[in-house]
């Protein structure tokens, strides 16, 4: 082959290589059609964030349950027991002999502080081994991201859209400071991603739910046992005047009445016990299921909403651009949107 011959060879597949190139290169996605895309991603996220609520719902129904079923079989009984309000007495007891002579309360906040601990021991440190809040809300904030990864897929295949515009696109996406929508929907595990590893640490830390019926509990437990106390400073009295043989006998005898008079109340009482608890818990319970800022959606919202606060300024920046062109032509960059934190404070 002769010299010519191979520099002609050489010409031709270097411009095959540059023409394969060139065919490689995507034409650029419209506006119009990211205006489009951007629309199926609001959708995607507000069916995403109601699922998710769904999900988060029907979890706390469960953990209410388990709560209810609990409380029911371990800390009412062990309350209303007699050796229990004898122990209760003691400590009211103490409370009031130590307690401060200018808070008539305080005997009354101190048995509820040792009650809610008791509460959390019997109650809600069992059931938090099997479900609790603090779970559920990571659960329904990973769901939500699982299912916005399913969608921005299915809206990628859909529009054809080529992975590098489309991964631009995303990344100009800001759904959490430090964290787009181009990570949360790629990175695996996601929580590779230092912002949504932070975001749900904070959620696994949040505030205990806990009733706050214990202290109407309390309230009416110490007004008994104050009660109680003046009619057994009584039987003491009585006892030690009868002497040391006699004394200890009466001393029985006034135990032995406390216990059948406990026996005979203890069905009103554990009914009333009931019913403070139940509806204490309930409230508890809606707070927790709807609290934006401290809830178990609070994940979910934080995502959602920096979403939809990003993908609302853009159309609205897309608008005005495409009027400005319309009526004048003019052209010029518009300014990066900023992540912004919403209300929830996550």
């Amino acid at each position: 082959m002769t010299l010519r011959a191979l520099v002609v060879a050489l010409v031709l597949l270097l411009t095959a290589c540059a023409g394969g190139r060139l065919a490689l290169q995507a034409p650029p996605v419209s506006p119009a059609t990211w205006q489009q895309v951007d629309a199926q991603i609001l959708r995607g996220s507000s069916d995403a964030r109601e699922q998710a609520r769904v999900f988060a719902r029907g979890s706390m129904e469960h953990w209410r349950q388990r709560v209810y079923e609990q409380t029911e079989e371990v800390f009412i009984p062990w309350f209303d027991s007699y050796w229990t309000q004898e122990w209760l007495s003691m400590r009211v007891s103490w409370y009031t002999l130590s307690g401060s002579k200018t808070d008539p309360d305080a005997s009354a906040k101190r048995l509820e502080a040792y009650l809610q601990d008791q509460y959390h021991r019997r109650v809600l440190a069992p059931v938090a081994v099997e479900i609790e809040p603090n779970a559920i809300a990571v659960q329904a904030t990973d769901f939500y991201v699982q299912l916005m990864t399913t969608q921005v897929l299915a809206i990628a295949e859909q529009y054809k859209l080529p992975n590098q515009q489309f991964a631009q696109h995303l990344e100009g996406i800001g759904v959490l400071e430090g964290a787009n929508l181009q990570q949360l929907t790629h990175v695996v595990p996601t929580t590779k991603v230092p912002a949504y590893a932070a975001l749900l640490q904070r959620l696994r830390a949040g505030a205990e739910a806990s009733p706050e019926g214990l202290a109407d509990v309390a309230k009416a437990t110490n007004t008994k046992l104050q009660g109680q106390m003046t009619t057994r400073g009584a039987g003491s009295f009585a006892a030690a005047v009868a002497g040391k043989i006699a004394g200890p006998l009466i001393s029985l005898g006034m135990a032995g009445i406390r216990a059948i008079a406990h026996a005979g109340e203890r069905p009103d009482t554990e009914a009333q016990l009931r019913k403070n608890l139940g509806a204490a818990f309930d409230q508890a319970w809606f707070k927790v299921l709807n609290d934006p800022s401290g809830g178990v959606m609070a994940g979910v919202y934080r995502l959602a909403d920096g979403l939809e606060v990003q993908l609302a300024a853009r159309s609205v920046a897309q608008r005005l651009e495409n009027r400005s062109g319309a009526a004048g032509g003019f052209s010029g960059t518009m300014a990066p949107i900023a992540d912004s934190r919403n209300e929830h404070g996550l």
